[in-house]
Order: structure tokens, then sequence, then C-alpha cells
């Protein structure tokens, strides 16, 4: 299945998009991927629209993965 394509890149997508890669690239360098990141607008469904605002979809992971993000986010919380 293919991820839903953002609407057209609005500074709010952008915005969002610029996000999804920082994120993606930090937890790479903590040895982690969630493969299935993208970007969603509320109108999914209408490419005209611009979108108002955009989030960053983080997909869902194995328990694993989500054990390692834990760790790494209770090591940066403590230092």
């Amino acid at each position: 299945m293919n991820p839903t394509p953002p609407a057209p890149h609005t500074p709010k997508v952008q915005e969002a998009v610029e996000a999804r890669d920082a994120l993606a690239t930090a937890l790479s360098q903590a040895g982690i991927q969630l493969p299935a990141m993208d970007i969603r607008t509320p109108w999914a469904d209408d490419r005209k629209a611009e979108a108002q605002y955009a989030l960053v979809h983080l997909g869902v992971c194995s328990a694993p993965i989500a054990l390692m993000l834990a760790d790494v986010i209770t090591k940066g919380i403590t230092g």
C-alpha cells in the first residue's frame, strides 16, 4: 500500500516535510527507522485546497522499535 501523497507544498506542508526529515535523521543516528513516516493534511482527498496545517504521521512500529524509542528518549531526558 502506497502512502497518500501530501497536498501541494504549502508553507505548512513544507514545514512538516522538514520536521519529518529532521526526525528521521535523528532516529537514524540512534539506530532507529520508522519506515511508515509520512505527511498528512486534513484535506487528503482534496488536492486543490491549501493545507492550513500538516501533520507528521509516524506510522506503526514493532515492539522492539518502540522499546528502542523509549530507551533513547529516556536517555535523552536523563542526559
